[in-house]
């Protein structure tokens, strides 16, 4: 990937959270998203992101992330930070951490030993 090119306009975001609310039949062999579900979790947080005054940033609705087995599953660009969210508390966790104090929330990442079985 290379850097921005100066001619490029600024970011329309500072940050683009991505919640996975992919939704498999139930009893699939990897689970969804969904189904653990993230889309309450996502409606929360939007929610919450507007009540802490967190701005730039833009929580959307993702199809399937491909991390099912870890999830509800979160990625946030431009890092490409992953997280793995199961609770309010999680949500809040994240977005304190990442989007307003600049760090991340360890405890919830998903990192390179996370990945899905093959087969």
């Amino acid at each position: 990937m290379t850097d921005a090119i100066p001619t490029d306009p600024p970011p329309y975001f500072l940050a683009h959270v991505f919640v996975c609310c992919n939704r498999r039949a139930d009893g699939h062999k990897r689970g969804s998203c969904a189904a653990r579900g993230s889309e309450k979790l996502k409606d929360y947080m939007k929610a919450r992101a507007k009540e802490l005054g967190i701005t730039g940033v833009r929580v959307n609705q993702a199809g399937c992330l491909d991390r099912c087995e870890f999830g509800p599953a979160i990625v946030i660009y431009p890092e490409g930070v992953w997280y793995r969210a199961e609770t309010r508390e999680d949500i809040d966790e994240i977005l304190l951490a990442h989007l307003v104090e600049g760090r991340r929330a360890t405890r919830l990442m998903l990192t390179e030993h996370d990945v899905v079985p093959k087969g």
